[in-house]
């Protein structure tokens, strides 16, 4: 699950300034989609999303919500500009896509950015649902946006929309947002006065938000002393990035991307057949929910990991960061050493095995009722 940055942020507002956004890395995204092909093989659901990607497996579909922000820098118009050359009708309609849902700070944008889609910011200082408050929360934040795709796909909403997602890209973005949504870091979020301590963002209209940890690093108790040069990592990143890795322990970290992926390549189709076909704790859905609703009952349900993720940790040197044209705040989180508690990365390594697994099932289960 790909499963990284705001200005002053007026609370009602607050999804409107992150910015770079990965929800996992490729690798967690790619599990994502493998489980949900293998859970999908051979059945009629399966040829339907063969007939809508082309061709193209989730495995591969899941990857290109992230993949096009590659298009932000110069736009999909630039003569240099990556295609999807295989796959022709998918390029022009991703395009569209794109040119509809450019990126943008500005929270007054007649159009949103496709950046907005894949997050939601609720505070995780108080113990609250997705519906319980007002901060962080968007009509275009990933709460919103996967039944916008469903509902694309059963024809409630036309395929010529203002957001052209037609149901091709509707299948692609459900099979990233699917992922998105089962990353703490993507649904909860802290929220720092300008003094650096946390505060309540619906009484605090000042408050900067974590931006997801983007703008925080993360120092935990089992890390060797960093070696000259080394940056600290980011906490948004070891949630995307450490804690998917570590699932393959066989394969040794510190490697080159390409050397790293060829390695861990083989345990990965063994982890995915190993969840495709091992029914995940707790993953289905109450029966009498409606599909629309799934996103924010799926939110609900991470939230409170959202808050132990940032709860075990402590927030230090927090202030205000310039960071291009936005104030957000900045700082460091610090690894809690509690007795008779599992080590940080032990933790968050579980708990992103059980959010990829069920994410997976789900993702398979949403395309089989809607399709």
């Amino acid at each position: 699950m790909n499963f990284a940055h705001r200005g002053i942020l007026v609370a009602s507002a607050v999804v409107a300034f992150r910015t770079s956004i990965l929800g996992y890395g490729p690798l967690g995204h790619d599990i994502v989609g493998a489980i949900a092909d293998e859970r999908l093989a051979n059945t009629p659901t399966a040829a339907k999303v063969n007939a809508l990607l082309d061709g193209l497996k989730l495995e591969k579909a899941a990857l290109i919500a992230d993949e096009i922000k590659g298009w932000d820098k110069k736009g999909v118009d630039d003569p240099r500009s990556f295609h999807y050359s295989g796959h022709r009708n998918i390029d022009t309609q991703l395009r569209d896509f794109w040119r509809a849902n450019q990126p943008t700070h500005d929270p007054n944008a007649p159009a949103p950015s496709h950046h907005w889609f894949h997050y939601t910011d609720v505070p995780v200082m108080t113990v609250q649902r997705y519906r319980d408050g007002y901060s962080g929360r968007s009509k275009w934040d990933v709460v919103h946006m996967i039944p916008f795709c469903i509902d694309v796909l059963q024809g409630r909403i036309p395929q010529q929309n203002e957001r052209k997602i037609t149901k091709s890209v509707a299948i692609i973005l459900l099979a990233h947002y699917v992922a998105d949504i089962h990353q703490p870091l993507h649904v909860g979020a802290a929220y720092f006065d300008a003094q650096g301590h946390a505060t309540d963002p619906d009484r605090d209209k000042s408050a900067l938000a974590d931006e997801g940890g983007n703008t925080f690093t993360i120092e935990l108790s089992d890390e060797p002393p960093r070696r000259r040069g080394i940056r600290k990592k980011k906490f948004h990143g070891f949630w995307d990035y450490d804690t998917v890795n570590a699932l393959f322990p066989q394969v040794a970290g510190g490697l080159p991307k390409v050397e790293l992926e060829a390695q861990i390549a083989p345990f990965k189709q063994q982890l995915v057949h190993e969840m495709a076909t091992h029914e995940p704790r707790n993953w289905q859905t109450p029966a009498n929910a409606s599909i629309d609703s799934y996103a924010e009952i799926w939110a609900d349900e991470i939230l409170p990991i959202a808050r132990d993720a940032h709860a075990r940790l402590e927030f230090r040197n927090v202030k205000p960061f310039l960071d291009n044209d936005r104030i957000v705040a900045a700082g460091e989180t610090i690894e809690k050493r509690m007795p008779g508690q599992m080590l940080y990365r032990t933790w968050a390594t579980g708990i992103v095995r059980d959010e990829l697994h069920k994410a997976g099932w789900r993702l398979a289960d949403l395309l089989e009722k809607i399709l």
